[in-house]
């Protein structure tokens, strides 16, 4: 039997729309209505872009900076203790008046529409093809999302990923934002890594660096990662979630929060495609979210105690940081 000829409209950065005719199979992977869903990693104010996301921090411009840049540069001001924190925005307070018309489950949209409508803070960079944020809600201390420029994006990652060519460019922008996530983690925490000591060092001019030699590399922060899609998506546009693991972050307030980046329920991008009889197809057969909460770095198990997970959480931060 034929495949049928699909017309894909997609939205491009003009604000205007596309056709693309292109033979397509037929979806197989129903993404979530509207209304809340209990595979859901996060919750319907996040859904609806109407909780509370803290001031933003993540991946800044700053990232792109050399090694000669940083070495170059003078060494970061202490905050002051009576500087006021930033008030609390919800998405729908950062939108313009073009990519409002994005709601809930359809909110992402609006950072693939107009990239340029929100701040520096928000998108840390786009091309034709991607566009790479920092999470409004947060679960980490550095948590970005890739939001790929295509059709294929408003499929379920199972269905779309199964393009070869589309897998191979998400793949490798995923990588460019793994080395951002990495640096952003080395600059904010390097100074209390022992792996990061030598490195150091020569950056804050306390040891020369040899005529000829490269600045040391330091710790391997990028392998530390955490990265993927989730297996059951909260929002209708495929989106890649790189971020750090220590899972401190005001928004990091439910099991599901934690359990959505701590169990196979996030899949790498590496692993796919999946076999049709992957566990990870069907994650509310698994499990995954309402398993037992176990740390991340230790592997402490907390059962259901997350207000206990959290406190040690905050203990294990502290100690990860010195590695």
């Amino acid at each position: 039997m034929r495949t049928p000829r699909v017309n894909c409209y997609f939205q491009i950065p003009t604000g205007t729309f596309r056709t693309i005719s292109s033979r397509v199979k037929p979806r197989k992977t129903i993404m979530p209505s509207t209304d809340s869903d209990p595979e859901d990693a996060i919750t319907k104010e996040e859904i609806a872009g109407t909780a509370p996301a803290p001031a933003a921090a993540g991946v800044s411009q700053d990232t792109k900076r050399n090694a000669f840049t940083e070495l170059m540069s003078t060494k970061p001001k202490a905050a002051k203790s009576d500087e006021k924190e930033p008030p609390k925005k919800t998405l729908a307070s950062t939108r313009s008046s073009h990519t409002r018309s994005f709601k809930e489950r359809d909110g992402l949209g609006a950072y693939t529409h107009d990239p340029t409508s929100f701040p520096a803070s928000r998108v840390i960079y786009h091309t034709a093809d991607f566009v790479a944020i920092n999470d409004m809600y947060p679960k980490s201390t550095v948590h970005t999302l890739l939001l790929p420029r295509s059709p294929r994006s408003r499929l379920h990652p199972f269905d779309a990923f199964e393009d070869a060519d589309f897998l191979a460019s998400v793949r490798a922008e995923t990588a460019k934002l793994k080395r951002l996530v990495a640096k952003e983690l080395q600059r904010r925490y390097g100074r209390y890594s022992a792996q990061d000591r030598e490195r150091e060092a020569v950056l804050n001019g306390d040891a020369g660096e040899g005529e000829g030699e490269e600045l040391p590399k330091g710790r391997d922060w990028e392998s530390e990662l955490l990265v993927g899609v989730h297996a059951h998506p909260s929002m209708n546009d495929l989106h890649v979630h790189v971020l750090s693991p220590d899972m401190i972050s005001s928004c990091m307030r439910h099991r599901k929060h934690y359990n959505s980046f701590n169990t196979p329920f996030l899949i790498d991008v590496a692993d796919f495609p999946l076999a049709e009889d992957d566990p990870r197809r069907h994650p509310g057969r698994a499990g995954f979210i309402n398993k037992d909460l176990v740390c991340w770095r230790c592997g402490r198990d907390f059962g259901n105690r997350f207000k206990q997970l959290k406190d040690h959480l905050e203990e294990e931060f502290e100690e990860w940081k010195k590695e």
